[in-house]
């Protein structure tokens, strides 16, 4: 029987070995989960958010317990770890609290004596995901699909089976019915035989742009409807009238949490050139100053990424660029330590065609760009195969908005980082994906959105 270890990337040793699931074994989980699903659906709304709070206070009740597991296996900082479960128990609430709005018929006055749309469940629904957010990520799928009336089964990443388990674990404990929700120790090699299974009838992947292409062609030629959100090369536009110190505050946190490892993370600073100096020298110091250390102490800024290839990978990007023209201010060297650490990077004097500016970075470098006045910074921020997230900092927050709405991303903020919540739509366009997730629009790509017509 094949096994994967998980390993600590904070300090390079063995956590646990987990037996991998079968082709065949995971097949039968599938048939499992879709007789689950005959039941299921047929259960009311206030059955399922009985459920879906008690999911919620075993998230807050095992907060630690989780949070640890989850920085043990892809070495998020402590504090942002214990922040992740308790979004997970906020997501679980928003979804029992909320259900029957979201998916309430719509009536819809036509000629006929009586017309309306309805929202039903689909089946068993497949989720591919990240070891980026381990909890989270899967949660903000599975709720929403499970209120619904679906059922999951979930393909984790595999350095984080550890918390893979343990959500499983957390359905059961919350008495959700055996089938419901599912983890599919697999390689990820068996992905197509799973997706062509019969009783699949849908995919989401949280991930990369060559992982999206891979299964949605699957997908494609099988017929299976997907959602994916793929990779970021966030853009945010420092105007001259903004604040450079809350700016740079944000530019710093906003690069270097989760270790830089967040698909809507601030990656790309494109800065006014009356101020590009002075941002440049003041976010210097205060990546320079952010401390980097053992992501289980209370005390450090950022921790080492979720692997030594995935730190490697990054490296030879910055290598890259430096040989393109692209200017080091600070970091780019790998330090002489145990684990998977990088230091916080600045890239500076970016162009078009340049690997940093180009590319996503995952991992705690930023990619710093001149512009001319606010016409090129808009270019210069649509300059980019993805559009995920983006953000403008200012004095002026209705000019903010007015650059925010040409921007060409899924999410546009003025003067925060782009985050996820679950009252508000959550995707991307071009290659950052399709579809979105959370609110009710999330929960819309799972169902059958059907029309009644009684004449």
């Amino acid at each position: 029987m094949k096994k994967i270890t998980t390993i600590n990337p904070a300090t390079e040793e063995e956590i646990k070995s987990y037996n991998r699931f079968s082709a065949k074994e995971a097949k039968e989980k599938i048939t499992k989960a879709n007789e689950a699903y005959q039941t299921w659906k047929k259960t009311s709304f206030e059955e399922r958010s009985k459920l879906m709070h008690k999911l919620a206070i075993i998230f807050e009740e095992n907060k630690e317990e989780y949070a640890q597991l989850a920085t043990q296996e892809m070495g998020k900082i402590i504090k942002q770890s214990r922040a992740e479960i308790e979004k997970c128990a906020k997501i679980c609430r928003y979804y029992a609290n909320n259900i029957k709005e979201l998916l309430a018929n719509k009536i819809v006055e036509t000629e006929a004596r009586k017309s309306y749309v309805t929202f039903q469940p689909l089946g068993v629904a497949l989720a591919v995901m990240p070891w980026n957010f381990p909890f989270y990520q899967v949660i903000r799928f599975a709720a929403p699909a499970i209120m619904a009336g679906n059922t999951s089964v979930l393909k984790h990443a595999s350095n984080v089976q550890g918390c893979a388990f343990a959500l499983e674990e957390a359905f059961k404990k919350a008495g959700f019915p055996k089938g419901v929700f599912t983890n599919l120790n697999l390689e990820s090699q068996d992905i197509k035989t799973i997706i062509k299974d019969k009783n699949i009838v849908a995919v989401t992947l949280t991930g990369s742009e060559p992982a999206g292409r891979s299964i949605a062609k699957i997908a494609g030629e099988n017929l299976k409807k997907t959602v994916l959100e793929l990779g970021g090369s966030d853009a945010y536009i420092i105007l001259e009238d903004a604040d450079l110190e809350k700016a740079t505050d944000l530019a710093t946190y906003g690069r270097l949490q989760n270790n830089g490892q967040t698909c809507i993370a601030a990656k790309r600073f494109i800065v006014l050139e009356e101020i590009y100096d002075n941002f440049l020298q003041l976010f210097t110091q205060k990546m320079k100053d952010a401390k980097m250390g053992a992501p289980t102490n209370e005390d450090v800024y950022y921790g080492p990424l979720a692997r030594i290839d995935l730190r490697d990978e990054l490296h030879k990007q910055v290598e890259k660029t430096v040989k393109q023209g692209g200017k080091l201010v600070l970091g780019g060297k790998i330090p002489d330590r145990k684990g998977a650490y990088y230091p916080a990077t600045i890239l500076a004097d970016l162009k078009v065609g340049m690997t940093a500016f180009d590319e996503e970075l995952f991992g705690p470098v930023a990619s710093v760009i001149k512009a001319k006045n606010e016409k090129e910074a808009i270019e210069l921020a649509n300059s980019s195969n993805f559009g995920l997230g983006s953000g403008v900092i200012t004095g002026d927050v209705q000019r903010g908005e007015k650059i925010a709405l040409q921007l060409e991303a899924g999410n546009s903020f003025v003067n925060k980082l782009v985050v996820s919540d679950p009252r508000l739509p959550f995707g991307g366009i071009k290659n950052s994906g399709y579809g979105r997730e959370l609110s009710s629009y999330g929960i819309r790509e799972f169902v059958n959105t059907k029309s009644i017509w009684i004449d």
